[in-house]
């Protein structure tokens, strides 16, 4: 079986239809600026808008609401954090303050959420390729793919370069 490599050249010229907006999830990891090279490169090749998305999952989410503490005052500095670097991220993109989006919920369905309502033709959200009982248990790459009512790119990140070969 052969190799098959689609170019954005290829896509354009064939019946698929063209991107107008790409979605761009992000977790703000030094790994979204990979994830960012993949949809700018979309955006460029078929002249589209670019959002971004950044979701905070609350607290009382991550760790199942059983802390007796009030933790407003925590989510509200990762609020205010996140904002910032989101804000800083974006604007290396060139992305206008009006599609930046920071949202408090679980990742996988406000993103679908976000790109649906902004009428996003493809999301693009990093992948780390898990396996087994990571992938048994889902992530939010595969969350996003198997809810999204449009194209998903999931671009794999936090893999170790494998050595060229001589």
């Amino acid at each position: 079986m052969g190799l098959c490599v689609w170019s954005p050249q290829t896509l354009l010229g064939s019946n698929m239809a063209s991107y107008q907006r790409i979605m761009l999830a992000v977790d703000l990891t030094e790994e979204s600026t990979h994830v960012a090279e993949r949809a700018l490169a979309l955006a460029k090749a078929f002249d589209a808008e670019l959002h971004v998305v950044h979701v905070i999952e609350p607290l009382s989410l991550a760790y199942g609401g059983d802390i007796p503490m009030d933790l407003s005052t925590v989510q509200e500095q990762i609020h205010e954090q996140a904002k910032s670097h989101l804000a800083e991220f974006a604007n290396r993109l060139q992305v206008p303050d009006d599609r930046q989006y920071l949202i408090f919920g679980r990742p996988e369905s406000e993103i679908q959420r976000v790109a649906e309502s902004k009428e996003a033709d493809v999301i693009v959200v990093g992948s780390h390729g898990r396996h087994g009982l990571a992938l048994l248990l889902g992530s939010t790459a595969n969350g996003v793919l198997h809810g999204a009512n449009c194209d998903v790119v999931a671009v794999r990140v936090g893999e170790p370069e494998k050595p060229s070969e001589p």
